[in-house]
């Protein structure tokens, strides 16, 4: 291993990130702990102490868990590069092959399905011990293993022929082959965008239109007045893996459908699913997943051009301990060291998503009553065992949405608005 100068800025950055992370969830159990025997003043009226202490005891055994995971994924990493583990892997496919992209696409794959292993256990705990200890997991141990199968199948399905695509053009088409990488991977993105509502998500789990007449009809009007156009109002079987509640929008273009839990449709009010989507809607009407796919091509684009700089230059790969530089242990090597950079600006990311929160929960108060959307959010912690007294930092650092008290307080300030068209 011919180590440089970067070998130690990476060892640095690394050390930085752990202590970072450990230090945040510190920080984070010791905001839980502190108010462990007080319910917030304004959650009061509708979350009891037993309730509060469950989210205690559920947040602070996610930190423990996530503190292991932390340190083995850091250990993980150095093995893979320091350690000579992506050298290891590839030096076992060039001795059994002499075409260099298979190669590439097997050492891609090989690691891909080691790290998978590799966090088979903590999935495991997750699911089986974690979310049982406090009454969350419904997944039975056929929907665990099935559940696997198809992420595998699915992935190969889709990974193989885009890692063999993003590879033949790294090796054919000169210095600006991030450009066309780029483009392949943007308009792979979007592809999947639109797919994903009505041939992936079926693959997991079950959809059927919404037939509740009395929200559907509520719905369809607020669709109206908002000038929301989608393919349609569904209900999925989340109660099938898991208690926790949830809604969201998925795909693009005429391809878009509301989705609710099944399990958030059960603990709410007509008013408050309403309040919820109105939410949800505010995220289109403010353009918020354009934005926010645009800023990820951007990244993207500079990322890979980071990239195309990064492949010419030997200290990357010698520094990373990679001894036979290639343009897919270049790929590897920028996978796995980029999040230990990235996570340090973190908080911004998280702070331009907050913005939306608020602007999105702003204009659900215009369209719907203030007080539904808040009290659907306190079910919604309450159901979901979510702290409501996190450390600033942790969150800045973790949260894409504000937290309990800021984003109630907030909604509980615009009330008395009147609803109005935009």
């Amino acid at each position: 291993m011919d180590f440089n100068s970067f070998t130690l800025i990476f060892c640095l950055a690394t050390l930085s990130y752990v202590v970072t992370l450990l230090l945040l969830n510190y920080r984070q159990k010791v905001a839980v702990t502190k108010s462990f025997n007080l319910v917030p003043a304004e959650f009061s009226n509708n979350i009891n102490l037993e309730e509060h202490q469950k989210a205690a005891r559920y947040t602070k055994a996610k930190l423990r868990t996530n503190s292991i995971e932390v340190i083995f994924s850091v250990l993980v990493l150095l093995l893979w590069t320091l350690g000579g583990g992506i050298d290891l892997i590839d030096n076992i496919w060039q001795t059994r092959l002499d075409e260099s992209l298979h190669i590439g696409v097997l050492t891609l794959v090989s690691i891909m399905i080691i790290g998978s292993i590799i966090d088979l256990p903590f999935s495991i705990y997750r699911t089986f011990v974690l979310e049982e200890r406090f009454g969350f997991n419904k997944t039975d141990t056929k929907t665990f293993i099935v559940d696997m199968f198809k992420s595998i199948l699915l992935t190969l399905a889709i990974g193989l022929p885009l890692i063999y695509v993003v590879l033949y053009l790294m090796t054919m088409m000169g210095d600006i082959w991030w450009l066309y990488v780029w483009a392949v991977m943007t308009t792979f993105s979007l592809m999947m965008f639109w797919l994903y509502p009505s041939f992936i998500a079926p693959i997991f789990n079950k959809f059927k239109p919404l037939d509740d007449d009395v929200l559907k009809n509520k719905i369809d009007d607020l669709l109206q007045r908002t000038g929301f156009k989608s393919d349609g109002v569904f209900v999925m079987d989340g109660s099938k893996r898991s208690s926790h509640g949830n809604a969201y929008f998925t795909g693009i273009g005429k391809n878009k459908r509301i989705v609710f839990f099944d399990t958030l449709l059960k603990g709410m009010e007509v008013k408050e699913v309403e309040a919820i989507l109105a939410h949800e809607l505010g995220h289109f009407h403010h353009k918020h997943i354009r934005k926010n796919m645009i800023s990820t091509f951007l990244i993207s684009l500079l990322s890979l051009a980071l990239l195309g700089y990064l492949i010419t230059e030997p200290w990357f790969f010698n520094g990373l301990g990679v001894d036979n530089p290639s343009n897919h242990t270049a790929l590897i090597l920028f996978a796995l060291v980029m999040p230990v950079f990235s996570f340090f600006v973190s908080p911004i990311s998280n702070y331009l998503s907050r913005k939306h929160e608020f602007e999105a929960d702003a204009f659900a108060a215009k369209h719907t009553n203030a007080d539904d959307l808040v009290s659907s959010l306190v079910k919604l912690y309450k159901d979901n065992a979510a702290t409501l007294t996190p450390d600033t930092m942790y969150s800045a650092f973790h949260d894409s949405h504000p937290s309990a008290s800021i984003r109630i307080g907030q909604l509980k300030s615009s009330q008395g608005v009147q609803p109005n068209a935009d």
